[in-house]
């Protein structure tokens, strides 16, 4: 009981801290694992839902998930219960419609009545006259971001961008997964 007010103690003080550094009322919270964007979230689902269904169910989402130039194609393991891709997200981030593409290596693991899914080894792209139009890390421009040294005026909306849209891709699967 102790360990857990002094969790929601040193939460409530470092949420402001996240506030500041971002300057907004609402920061953008990205998992990370080992200074790298990193998402890995497990699923609990109606007991009845046997592998070999949910296999089904992650392998055709994943092959119309994402639209983009680079889409990559689906891997699969039924044995293990395994669906690999790539996913990419076109985030535009201003009006003169400039964009990034965001690339990311996707994996789901469905075991009976659970999935799993870890999106990784993300990149974006920058599309824009005067910018190198080559795929980097994403992380040294969110190290920068989150330390109040942003690359540019659109790392912002990118980062919301990905954030929505992971968070919708989450729920996309999450759908398809529990119906």
């Amino acid at each position: 009981m102790i360990m857990i007010k002094k969790l929601i103690i040193a939460t409530i003080i470092m949420l402001p801290c996240f506030v500041m550094a971002q300057g907004d009322s609402h920061p953008i919270m990205l998992q990370m694992r080992n200074g790298k964007v990193y998402f890995d979230n497990t699923y609990s689902l109606s007991p009845t839902l046997k592998k070999e269904e949910l296999f089904n169910r992650a392998s055709t989402w994943l092959k119309g998930a994402f639209e983009g130039a680079e889409k990559g194609a689906v891997t699969t393991d039924e044995k293990k219960g395994e669906v690999n891709g790539t996913g990419i997200f076109k985030i535009i981030t201003s009006e003169s419609g400039h964009y990034f593409w965001l690339r990311f290596a996707v994996n789901i693991l469905v075991n009976n009545a659970t999935y799993e899914i870890k999106a990784y080894d993300f990149y974006e792209e920058p599309i824009e006259p005067g910018v190198s139009n080559e795929y980097s890390k994403i992380e040294y421009r969110w190290r920068d971001y989150r330390q109040g040294k942003p690359w540019g005026p659109e790392d912002k909306v990118l980062f919301e961008g990905m954030d929505k849209n992971i968070n919708e891709m989450l729920a996309s699967l999450e759908a398809v997964m529990s119906k």
